[in-house]
């Protein structure tokens, strides 16, 4: 059976997530105890998150998407789920995960902003987030998109499309190059489609994409000042 409702764009954010929570991983992976420590030890990892144009750009995306699922999907599908008490309490437990999700994010940009936070502790917080997101993401995927498509109407959708797309473009000049690192071409012209006029496309393709390609997302040097989102 087709899908009522095209979500490309909302599963190009979800991907997008998934690809920088291997990031994120790998990175905070090197707070791990060495028994045997390399002669050129990594650096610590609460440096590379602090100084790491990808930790910026997860925020703000994973902020943007969060917000327009907060206040506007959830709402939307409360309301057509409305006497149906199993569905609802499934529903709710999901959204739930959002307020866990942004505490983890505080206590991580807590901790990057002090030094008295012991690298064993960093660890669990980044690895919490990464488990706590991967897991949050598979069961909306599972449990709340396919509700979706068959109990929400066209306009309730698109609302909640309109909303995603608005918080996207605030940002667009960053956030769209790195929704769509990776992505095939078949989900690059969708979602570019989805998200800008086509007037705006030459910005993507000539500025925004080779500018966001000079980046070092999660490298332990910074990226020039001037190329920095």
């Amino acid at each position: 059976m087709r899908d009522r409702f095209d979500m490309t764009v909302t599963y190009a954010m979800h991907n997008a997530l998934r690809r920088e929570l291997h990031f994120i991983a790998r990175a905070t992976a090197r707070a791990d105890p060495d028994p045997d420590p390399d002669p050129d030890p990594d650096p610590d990892p609460r440096h590379i998150l602090r100084t790491a144009v990808g930790w910026t750009l997860f925020r703000r995306a994973l902020r943007a998407h969060q917000t327009a699922e907060d206040d506007v999907l959830w709402p939307s599908l409360r309301h057509a789920l409305f006497g149906r008490p199993l569905c609802l309490a499934r529903l709710e437990a999901i959204e739930a995960e959002h307020a866990v999700l942004d505490q983890l994010l505080e206590a991580i940009d807590q901790a990057l902003a002090g030094p008295d936070l012991g690298l064993d502790l960093f660890a669990d917080l980044t690895g919490s987030l990464v488990t706590g997101l991967r897991g949050h993401l598979r069961r909306e995927e599972e449990s709340v998109f396919p509700v979706a498509q068959v109990v929400l109407s066209e306009d309730q959708w698109e609302r909640f499309e309109r909303a995603h797309a608005q918080l996207i473009q605030a940002d667009a000049a960053w956030i769209l190059p790195w929704l769509l690192d990776g992505a095939a071409e078949r989900t690059v012209a969708a979602v570019l489609a989805a998200l800008l006029p086509e007037s705006a496309h030459h910005a993507y393709t000539d500025q925004w994409q080779p500018a966001y390609a000079m980046l070092d997302r999660w490298g332990t040097e910074a990226a020039p000042a001037d190329a920095r989102p």
